[in-house]
């Protein structure tokens, strides 16, 4: 008996982490100061114009969307999610990311699907400009179904101790500017695939007029980074606030960024959800109350401002390339939550 014959192939291991090799290195920036195959990454952070600099690290998954990819035979885009998932996430605390560690867990390695997700994920840290620095590819037979894997991720960043955003100077008056997301990024997806795939009998490659595309290409959308158009503003001190759209939707999301006394109260119809949202709530008969918690409803990354700032956060949001952003609401008196009025008769 040898360790092949458990179901770990060790060589295989090896032939994929030469080939993760360049996939790192096409990401490294002067900072990094070891290679893949290190015991652990080194990196040497630039701290020219921080007066009090101070590290932000985020952790998260892909969720069930992963599902998805793997019924469609496609791992390309999985990683590219993972990454702006987790920049998103360290962004709202008005950091920058430095460097990126993934975690790719499977029951049997196949060498190029693993190779595609790391593509991925070293595409997505090209593009937000952070150092895929290291990761573990870990192969145990028996945890997974065949075909399957989980993939996790680790960002660090680092920003100014007195520029970080935690959402304290919020008042009543002040505004609500949203960014429009992608589609369903990677929250939603027990629900969706449920409606889709169970309920409806549909597959990752049937066609649908509303969607103007596959359910496959729909659900396997990118999951938008909003470092590029966000990042002007953040520098520039005018946002008091940042919500990252996730699991919760806004009815979970921007309650974490209130302080006391200060509600959000959205206009719904300041915005059009994209179709992928109609589709699932009436194909799924799904209430307006769980959509608009299971789902970010076409709206992925929410900022606070003063209400004589909107003018000059708008134009740097254009100046960035954010075309849509727009005013979906406003901070009133009243205990953290959200209360929804407008385009479905709602309150």
């Amino acid at each position: 008996m040898d360790y092949k014959g458990a179901g770990v192939d060790i060589d295989s291991a090896g032939a994929l982490v030469a080939r993760v090799r360049d996939l790192a290195r096409s990401t490294y920036t002067s900072g990094v100061l070891s290679d893949i195959g290190a015991f652990g990454g080194v990196f040497r952070p630039e701290l020219a114009g921080l007066d009090d600099p101070v590290l932000v690290a985020s952790a998260d998954g892909v969720g069930t969307k992963l599902k998805v990819a793997f019924a469609a035979g496609r791992h390309d885009t999985v990683g590219v999610d993972l990454v702006n998932h987790c920049v998103n996430d360290i962004l709202v605390q008005g950091a920058r990311p430095l460097f990126f560690l993934d975690y790719l867990a499977t029951g049997a390695l196949r060498p190029d699907v693993s190779a595609a997700v790391v593509a991925g994920v070293a595409d997505g840290c090209r593009a937000n400009g952070c150092a895929l620095l290291g990761g573990e590819t870990a192969e145990m037979p028996g945890m997974y179904a065949a075909g399957e894997y989980d993939l996790a991720g680790f960002v660090v960043g680092i920003a100014d101790r007195r520029r970080l955003v935690d959402g304290r100077g919020i008042v009543p008056g002040d505004v609500l500017i949203g960014l429009p997301s992608s589609g369903l990024h990677t929250n939603g997806y027990s629900l969706a695939r449920r409606i889709v795939f169970e309920t409806l009998g549909l597959g990752v490659d049937s066609r649908v007029d509303e969607l103007g595309c596959t359910v496959g290409d729909e659900l396997l959308r990118i999951h938008r980074s909003y470092l590029r158009a966000v990042w002007p503003a953040v520098e520039a001190g005018l946002v008091k606030g940042l919500a990252h759209v996730t699991g919760g939707g806004l009815t979970d999301n921007l309650p974490r960024i209130l302080p006391p006394g200060c509600s959000a109260h959205i206009d719904r119809g300041a915005w059009r959800a994209p179709p992928i949202f109609t589709f699932l709530q009436a194909r799924g008969d799904v209430p307006t109350a769980d959509m608009y918690r299971t789902f970010n409803m076409g709206i992925g990354m929410v900022l606070v401002c003063n209400r004589g700032a909107e003018p000059e956060l708008l134009a740097a949001l254009a100046e960035a390339g954010e075309a849509g952003a727009v005013r979906i609401g406003t901070v009133r008196p009243g205990a953290p939550g959200v209360a929804y009025r407008g385009a479905d008769g709602g309150p």
